[in-house]
């Protein structure tokens, strides 16, 4: 766990059960899922493979680890997993440093959780180089604290990573709202006990208890935050 900005403590909005909002970036806040794929797509091509675009909904949303082993699994290439991490983010990162484009409603929501004091994380599978690039574009100052996939024992779908970043905002993760754009990320939110909402990015995503479906971040503000944290005790 990695705090880019100083933490805010467990400040609690007046007369709400929310004390925190962990929040994932590709998907969720940026509009970088179909690059990751973009480049996964490029990579291999430049090993001699093309990807089945069917697989798209096998990897996103998954760590490196998980994603770039299978499409080493899938296409039989002769390159590592370190080698092919390396090339995944370092084509990642040129990309993004020439577009990033937020998602609908992103700029919004991060502006009212911090003008009304909410502690905020960004917790996300991807590896830090790639996050501190993207809080650029976010603004740190939104964060209490980030958590990148490569500073966990072990990242999403296991608790882990939301575990981490709601001890430390001092929040219980029952009382926290979490906003994700997977399957994957769903399931380590939900593991780690918190309220999730889903905004389905690539793959869909059904409502289930303790999780709300919206189809975008414009249907998400601190009132709804509240709202759902209240209706799920």
């Amino acid at each position: 766990m990695t705090s880019t900005v100083p933490a805010l403590g467990t400040r609690t909005a007046e007369g709400s059960a929310l004390q925190a909002v962990l929040l994932d970036m590709d998907g969720t806040l940026v509009d970088t899922e179909g690059s990751w794929w973009d480049v996964e797509t490029e990579v291999f091509a430049s090993l001699g493979h093309t990807l089945d675009d069917s697989w798209r909904h096998v990897v996103v949303g998954g760590p490196m680890t998980r994603s770039a082993g299978f499409l080493i699994e899938a296409t039989g290439a002769d390159i590592t997993l370190a080698e092919l991490s390396v090339l995944l983010n370092d084509g990642f990162e040129e990309r993004i440093g020439r577009d990033l484009p937020l998602m609908p409603g992103a700029a919004r929501l991060l502006a009212e959780l911090s003008a009304h004091d909410v502690p905020t994380a960004l917790v996300s599978a991807s590896h830090r180089r790639i996050i501190d690039r993207v809080l650029k574009s976010l603004g740190p100052e939104h964060f209490a604290l980030t958590v990148a996939g490569d500073e966990v024992p072990r990242t999403k779908p296991h608790p882990d990573p939301y575990l981490t970043a709601a001890a430390g905002l001092g929040a219980d993760p029952a009382r926290c709202a979490v906003v994700e754009d997977t399957a994957t990320g769903v399931a380590a939110a939900e593991a780690a006990g918190c309220h999730v909402v889903a905004v389905p990015s690539v793959a869909p995503i059904t409502p289930a208890a303790r999780r709300t479906v919206v189809t975008s971040l414009e249907e998400v503000d601190l009132t709804f935050l509240r709202g759902l944290m209240t209706q799920m005790r």
